[in-house]
């Protein structure tokens, strides 16, 4: 059998042959699902907080929980262009405030459980103009960040 490099065989440094690499959780997506937690843990911070200092009267219209996911729907459409169109960000930026701030701070989950309550509360017509209103803000206010956002980010730029 020969050797591929016979100058090297013998000596200290020489390569032995493909090191076994141990695989870490850091080397593939161990870092996105650590920014989207941490991210995610700020933006639900945020949002509890919102609802501690704006309460809402059992019954009433969920008004934080309605103004808390318009905004951040706006500001996911701010995000989304500025670093698609205008900044070359990083690869976790993304995933910390897209995914995980944002998320965390919006809320499915807030949403669905308000409208419940004000059914089985005796309050349908509140629970079903909770939930298109909703719907429908939330959706317009992506659609208008954007659009403003490529206007004045984008359209400077050409």
């Amino acid at each position: 059998m020969t050797v591929p490099h016979p100058e090297r065989v013998g000596t200290p440094d020489a390569p032995v042959g493909p090191s076994p690499r141990r695989a870490s959780p850091w080397d593939g997506q161990g870092p996105v699902v650590a920014m989207v937690a941490l991210g995610g843990a700020l933006g639900a911070t945020a949002r509890y907080a919102a609802a501690r200092l704006w309460p809402v009267e059992t019954g009433g219209f969920p008004w934080t929980t309605f103004w808390v996911n318009v905004s951040g729907c706006a500001v996911i459409g701010v995000f989304m262009v500025v670093i698609t169109d205008v900044w070359a960000a990083h690869r976790l930026v993304r995933p910390f405030f897209g995914t995980g701030v944002l998320g965390g701070f919006t809320t499915f989950s807030t949403y669905a459980v308000d409208g419940q309550r004000l059914l089985d509360g005796g309050h349908p017509a509140t629970a079903f103009a909770y939930l298109a209103a909703t719907l429908c803000a939330a959706l317009t206010a992506v659609g208008l960040a954007v659009a403003v956002t490529r206007r004045a980010l984008v359209g400077r730029r050409r």
